[in-house]
């Protein structure tokens, strides 16, 4: 990439919006790559994970954040502490709208909430069009319009790959001037350890219940390269706040743990190049989203 092109543009952007409406996903289908975790669930994410395009035309550095809430625990306060920080860093903002659902208070206090961030241009992204009828997908284009100026507004589905390249484009377009930021073949820079914990962690919140979600936490003892098998051991634990949680995720017998185990190397395996022996223990650290010192232990 010849980033001393003129006109070549470098910058960040982040995409705000409801549970659910794809931030994650379509992260994950700019970078062309799997950077973010993603579930059904609300506050899936909950660190700040960059994610790098690469274009001839410049270099967008992807800030997958938790989204934006009214805070329960000390947990959530310090996830939206996250986004307001990088909310007032970014270069774009990128507000979605699922196409398929009426916008509603949420979306409007979210909208409300982009005022305090005038140094940031504002698009609008529609998303998941392939999900609904053209005629509601223009409703939705039109509400979209009303709620402020925007840059740009785009539909896109990440799923189906719909519209990505404008969206690539557009984004693109409102960065600054400046050099490419990362290396050529970078696509994140989270660690392996960060990356290998929330692959972990999405497949143990697929299929629990509502309230388990907030409570699960993954962090990694070791990770060893063990040359003479070509296999990689890894040693994780999952954290629970309650007994009674601790026993639905290891299920009766251990089944659900080695469901969790098996499906967390499918996308752990890929990742390091090599078979994975993958070692997971389940804890209970009492309430953690509200003490300070297991916040802090745990990485947040």
């Amino acid at each position: 990439m010849n980033d001393a092109a003129a006109g070549f543009r470098a910058g960040f952007a982040t995409f705000v919006g409801r549970p659910n409406v794809g931030k994650s996903t379509l992260t994950n289908a700019l970078v062309g790559e799997k950077v973010a975790i993603t579930s059904p669930k609300p506050q899936t994410t909950r660190s700040a994970i960059r994610g790098i395009v690469h274009n001839r035309r410049g270099q967008l550095v992807i800030v997958d954040t938790p989204g934006i809430h009214r805070p329960r625990t000390l947990l959530g306060e310090r996830l939206n502490a996250v986004v307001t920080s990088i909310l007032g860093d970014v270069d774009v903002i990128g507000f979605c709208v699922p196409a398929d659902e009426k916008i509603g208070p949420g979306d409007r206090f979210i909208n409300e909430q982009l005022d305090h961030f005038p140094r940031a241009k504002k698009v609008a992204i529609v998303t998941k069009i392939d999900a609904t009828s053209r005629p509601r997908v223009a409703e939705q284009l039109l509400a979209v319009s009303q709620l402020r100026e925007w840059e740009a507004i785009i539909p896109v589905s990440a799923t189906s790959r719909i519209q990505l390249d404008t969206l690539q484009s557009q984004l693109i377009g409102l960065l600054p001037e400046s050099p490419a930021l990362y290396p050529d073949d970078a696509v994140t820079d989270e660690t392996l350890e960060h990356r290998i914990a929330e692959l972990i962690r999405e497949a143990a919140l697929d299929g629990v219940s509502d309230e388990l979600p907030h409570s699960l936490a993954v962090t990694i003892d070791d990770i060893v390269e063990r040359d003479d098998k070509d296999l990689v051991e890894v040693y994780a634990n999952l954290w629970v706040e309650r007994d009674s949680q601790k026993g639905i995720v290891i299920g009766k017998g251990g089944s659900r743990l080695q469901e969790v185990g098996a499906r967390a190397r499918e996308g752990i395996e890929p990742l390091v190049g090599k078979q994975v022996f993958l070692s997971l223990h389940v804890k209970v650290a009492a309430n953690w989203q509200r003490d300070p010192k297991y916040l802090s232990r745990l990485g947040f």
